[in-house]
């Protein structure tokens, strides 16, 4: 008798899931939660705690084995390896480790090392490689840039400028790095362009300096128009916890005023006839 073939419900939950029991446990050991060394719940603990099946917790971690954050041996069991282990250009890895209402400062800092390390690198091949097509797509995405209406829109155009950049080296391997730098960017500029502090107006000169020394067809130029760019950046990110503790005085001490003039206002009244 032939199997019954699995409703398509089926095989959309599944996925769903482990990816849930994925994020949970992922944002939970990037976050310190589960610290290193530590040896996670069994198989049955984490069935339980996540109302999934085996086959979807074995999965999980199989794929959290795959990116560097746990390793499972026999007789000992699941356990959360050290930072240096994990894949750090993994997408869903970066995105646990920076998953925080302010990302830490010197994971910021190090990712701004790596954008250092290849952006201005892909500016130069850029100068020398790009089509008309890719020069057309950095162009599109800086107007975007500039005419961005809301944090949204100005990280999307942000994010397009320097993707069309690194895809007009026309190097497999450099594009090979696009999800990992997506990322990268995404995390740098949530920072950038929202929030207390953030510098995205003012560091629009620099991209369009960069723009135009790529279009120039001078690699050098480009190279260091991409180094003035990052180093704008690096500079703010740096200055980046002074900032929040000045904004949040400031905010602080506007809500004590307003206390202040309430309790006050309050006590007039009180002493009106």
């Amino acid at each position: 008798m032939a199997r019954a073939r699995p409703k398509p419900a089926d095989k959309l939950i599944k996925p769903g899931r482990i990816r849930a029991v994925l994020t949970t446990l992922g944002r939970e050991i990037a976050q310190d939660l589960i610290p290193v060394g530590t040896t996670l719940p069994p198989e049955p603990e984490l069935e339980a705690r996540f109302g999934a099946g085996r086959g979807v917790v074995r999965e999980a971690i199989k794929t959290l084995a795959a990116k560097g954050l746990v390793s499972v041996r026999p007789r000992h069991g699941t356990q959360v390896l050290p930072r240096h282990e994990w894949s750090l250009l993994d997408r869903d890895v970066l995105s646990w480790l920076v998953g925080q209402d302010e990302p830490d400062r010197d994971l910021l800092l190090a990712i701004q090392e790596v954008r250092s390390i290849i952006e201005p690198a892909a500016a130069a091949l850029a100068a020398e490689r790009a089509t008309k097509n890719d020069l057309w797509r950095i162009d599109t995405a800086l107007a975007a840039m500039q005419t961005a209406k809301d944090q949204a829109s100005a990280l999307a155009a942000d994010k397009a400028f320097h993707l069309a950049i690194l895809d007009a080296t026309h190097n497999p391997v450099l594009q090979g790095f696009r999800g990992a730098i997506d990322t990268i960017l995404s995390t740098v500029f949530t920072v950038a362009v929202g929030g207390p502090g953030g510098w995205f107006r003012d560091n629009l000169p620099n991209h369009i300096t960069a723009a135009r020394a790529i279009a120039s067809g001078k690699p050098e130029k480009a190279r260091a128009a991409m180094e003035s760019l990052l180093g704008y950046t690096r500079l703010k990110l740096s200055n980046r916890k002074t900032v929040i503790a000045a904004a949040s005085r400031k905010t602080d001490g506007s809500a004590v005023r307003t206390a202040r003039k309430a309790s006050v206002s309050g006590r007039r009244k009180r002493r009106r006839p």
